[in-house]
């Protein structure tokens, strides 16, 4: 995730009524190839029908999507079109108008932010720049559509401001850049037997109940007593917004795997997984960045590990997680022990 600048604004799928070309116009403009529209089209499914299930709210929160090609740009389901883009045509598979332009940001981006017409947009590339299967590539979408969510909460930008953390910046670019003590030997000691203990929960039986979680407080409460009060702050903004999300695609690449096969043109994809067996590879994955989490190499990356698995841990031992996320932002890691 990317956030170029902070500008308090709502999140975008309008179905735009205007008179233009069908399909066949669509697939004509140069730079939008068959297998992004199918990848496109996979994503909107399941953004329709996860949505009610992962996350209570998410559902009225509307796509924009900002495809980023070699060449040029394709927008779609975006309200607001800015200047500089033209009309493509309806794309029956999509169902959805596109927009067209030609190329401004990097072919290799994935982010979410104000990039067009001061609305919340994801943009990305498409999978093969990316480094991502169409599957992967779907589930990153995801994530970057729960950014959405997140920054339409009604008080995300102010709540951003009060955080203290910019210090002048206007550009959102310190949530990248800030000067968090990544090599510091005690954080980084500290941050690792966070890890631990939020490893060993998880694989702990689900019958031990809040005794799973006593030593990642303890573990927490021993980070926070290393790092600065501001420094603890970002690190909880960090976990909070880049950890849900990705917690958020380990949730939707298991919820996917229950729902009816994608589209016979999506499968057909030489890049296609099934989401089951992408559900269990990052679980996998994760546990392998557990165990192997280095603070001074990963810097920021690190906490979304991190994050997604004190995600999972709540997701298993407090029902109301979600709720008490929304209304207690910026702050995953106090959910382990608030309302106890």
């Amino acid at each position: 995730m990317r956030m170029v600048r902070l500008a308090a604004c709502g999140a975008g799928l309008w179905l735009l009524g205007v008179a233009s070309p069908t399909l066949g116009a669509a697939q004509a403009v140069p730079g939008l190839q068959h297998r992004d529209r199918v990848r496109l089209a996979e994503s909107i499914r399941l953004v329709k029908e996860l949505r009610p299930g992962l996350w209570p709210g998410w559902e009225r929160t509307r796509l924009s999507v900002l495809l980023v090609t070699e060449s040029a740009e394709f927008l779609i389901g975006h309200s607001q079109p800015s200047a500089g883009f033209s009309s493509v045509g309806y794309d029956t598979l999509l169902k959805r108008p596109v927009w067209t332009r030609p190329r401004q940001f990097p072919p290799t981006l994935l982010a979410t932010f104000p990039a067009v017409g001061g609305m919340p947009t994801i943009v990305l590339g498409t999978a093969e720049n990316t480094g991502k299967s169409a599957t992967g590539w779907v589930l990153t979408l995801l994530h970057e559509h729960f950014h959405q969510w997140q920054y339409s909460l009604p008080d995300y930008y102010a709540g951003v401001t009060r955080l203290g953390l910019a210090h002048g910046d206007t550009t959102g670019q310190w949530m990248l850049e800030y000067r968090f003590p990544y090599d510091s030997a005690p954080v980084q000691q500290a941050v690792r037997g966070l890890a631990t203990a939020i490893g060993k929960a998880l694989d702990a039986a689900p019958s031990e109940g809040a005794g799973r979680l006593r030593a990642v407080v303890d573990a927490r409460d021993m980070l926070r007593g290393r790092l600065t009060a501001a420094d603890y702050r970002y690190f909880e903004f960090q976990l909070w917004q880049e950890g849900v999300a990705r917690f958020i695609e380990y949730a939707a690449s298991g919820a996917a795997a229950e729902l009816e096969k994608p589209a016979a043109a999506f499968q057909r994809l030489s890049d296609y997984e099934p989401y089951s067996a992408a559900a269990a590879g990052a679980r996998r994955r994760l546990r392998r960045e557990l165990e192997h989490l280095e603070l001074g190499r990963e810097r920021r990356v690190a906490f979304y590990s991190l994050g997604a698995a004190i995600a999972l841990l709540l997701e298993e031992t407090r029902p109301d997680w979600k709720q008490a996320y929304e209304s207690r932002p910026f702050a995953l890691p106090e959910l382990l022990t608030a309302g106890r």
